[in-house]
């Protein structure tokens, strides 16, 4: 795993590296993503370094929908766009590729050919039953 301050995010919230600025505030710095899936693709970055949702500060997690909130009005206005996909993934196997926390804000077009793949798989009532069963008591 990557140390955090290596990482380019956090070389780019601390100046280090360039980047398209779009919002700042105390918590969150908001960039277009240089290597978009469509133009106006941004990325929101907590200043708090993070490596995924399970290590990011809870006061930053509380204040991040409402941001993103914000930006993906923001990109829908800029952009014209049909629609918005957010999408924030944690380690390797779910597609995290840069390990500091960041979500995407992606404008959608009705025919972008982006592709956000699903397998979709049948499970027996009791496999549900029982997963229904360990998440509630990871909830405790």
């Amino acid at each position: 795993m990557e140390n955090l301050k290596e990482t380019v995010f956090y070389k780019i919230i601390h100046g280090q590296l360039p980047a398209y600025k779009i919002y700042e505030d105390d918590d969150f710095l908001v960039i277009m993503d240089r290597y978009p899936n469509n133009l106006g693709h941004c990325l929101i970055l907590p200043k708090i370094p993070a490596r995924d949702i399970f290590d990011l500060n809870d006061n930053c997690a509380a204040r991040l929908y409402p941001l993103a909130k914000k930006i993906a009005s923001a990109v829908m206005d800029a952009t014209g766009c049909d629609g918005i996909n957010i999408i924030q993934n944690n380690s390797k196997a779910a597609g995290q590729v840069i390990f500091y926390f960041h979500l995407h804000i992606v404008p959608r077009y009705h025919e972008d050919d982006m592709r956000i793949v699903s397998h979709q798989k049948d499970f027996a009532t009791e496999k549900f039953e029982d997963m229904a069963e360990k998440l509630k008591r990871g909830l405790q």
